[in-house]
């Protein structure tokens, strides 16, 4: 590179990335192949609109890789062409979240999500969104005893609210969700279900957790979390006399953006095959596996974890213990100087401000990839533990 100023910095994440134990449950770590789809000559391409159906010329190439990017997408789901379409534009999980808005939902409409401080998105209608300037949100949380999603109450809140969608999707919500339930609430309501399964997606895809395209009207997913892709996003739509998929196609393009960034869309299409092969399977597999393994043996430690375990590949553990421990910016910061990167969350009932939560959140994909096993994990708990019961000087 010429420029070695900035081929210096390069060199020096790559070098951190090497150096710590990442934790953080949205990171991950892509293969050489999705890293050459990226930095190819395909960035150099400009082709506004669909395949087939574009506003610029010599598209003879481009078209087929979307194309062929939507097909192994379709297939590692196991859906087919006649029930499910799927765009793979959006740049991003927050602007492919922001057009199913934008398709579905009327100015001013209502979109039921999980409220952030339980474990919801940004983008399921909270406030400081534009999804939540826009559209109003109908917030739920989390049984304040168990910390897990009350189907029943959520329930008696959409009869009352009528929102337009529902989002069952979390960012930091560690249980399964009830896709069935959600579906019978959204039904019984008039409402779309939309499921932002950005968070689980590759669990999905390695049969490791349920698969919400039974239940789904539409399903939004970013590519760089368990996937293990590079970042960007999905949506899914289902086939029928709604004719919801061309609703969210015209409000991701022309709607929200203009050219797709094709060098993007190969390496998802990359992403998907790679995910489509026993090993994947296996490897998603191994996420849960470390999870439990994590979770288990911070408790063990006297560590209190939200809902009392995990049935995906995040955590949130409670560092701040009622006052007998520390807030989670503080913790986030000591593990970082220990090496091991974690992000400072929100937990259920949380009264500690965003900027210094209650806890942190804890995530197994990354350090997955890199080959660790249920006993690395147990290590990598004894010395969080470590280092949050050290007091600094």
């Amino acid at each position: 590179m010429k420029d070695k100023q900035i081929e210096k910095l390069i060199v020096s994440e790559k070098k951190r990335q090497k150096g710590v134990i990442n934790l953080i449950a949205s990171e991950n770590y892509v293969s050489e192949d999705v890293l050459k789809a990226l930095g190819s000559e395909l960035t150099n391409k400009y082709a506004e609109g669909y395949p087939g159906a574009r506003y610029y010329g010599g598209n003879e190439f481009v078209d087929k890789i979307e194309n062929l990017c939507k097909e192994r997408a379709l297939k590692l789901f196991g859906l087919t062409g006649s029930k499910w379409h799927v765009n793979v534009q959006a740049l991003s999980g927050s602007p492919a979240n922001v057009a199913v808005y934008l398709g579905l939902v009327p100015v001013g409409g209502k979109i039921m999500g999980m409220n952030l401080q339980d474990g919801g998105h940004l983008t399921h209608g909270y406030k400081v969104s534009i999804t939540g300037k826009v559209w109003q949100q109908v917030p739920f949380g989390v049984d304040s005893k168990t910390e897990i999603i009350d189907y029943g109450e959520i329930k008696k809140l959409a009869e009352k609210e009528k929102p337009n969608i529902i989002v069952a999707g979390f960012t930091a919500y560690p249980r399964i969700v009830d896709f069935k339930k959600f579906k019978e609430i959204a039904d019984s309501v008039g409402a779309y279900l939309m499921v932002d399964m950005s968070h689980f997606a590759g669990l999905v895809a390695g049969g490791v957790y349920p698969t919400p395209f039974k239940y789904a009207d539409v399903v939004t997913t970013t590519t760089h979390k368990t996937l293990r892709g590079p970042r960007s996003a999905m949506i899914f739509s289902k086939i029928d006399d709604r004719e919801i998929y061309k609703k969210i196609d015209k409000a991701v393009f022309p709607g929200l953006q203009g050219g797709p960034h094709l060098n993007q869309i190969a390496a998802i299409a990359v992403t998907l095959k790679e995910a489509d092969t026993p090993a994947f399977k296996k490897y998603a597999g191994q996420i849960l596996k470390n999870a439990k393994a994590l979770s288990g043996e911070l408790q063990k430690l006297g560590w209190r974890i939200v809902s009392g375990g995990t049935d995906s590949h995040l955590i949130l553990m409670d560092t701040w213990m009622d006052g007998k421990g520390i807030g989670g910016k503080v913790a986030g910061d000591r593990l970082e100087a220990g090496g091991i990167i974690v992000n400072k969350n929100t937990i259920p009932g949380d009264t500690r401000s965003p900027m210094d939560p209650s806890g942190i959140r804890l995530g197994t994909a990354a350090e997955t990839t890199r080959g660790k096993k249920e006993k690395d994990f147990v290590k990598i708990a004894q010395k969080i533990d470590k280092i949050l019961k050290t007091k600094s000087k």
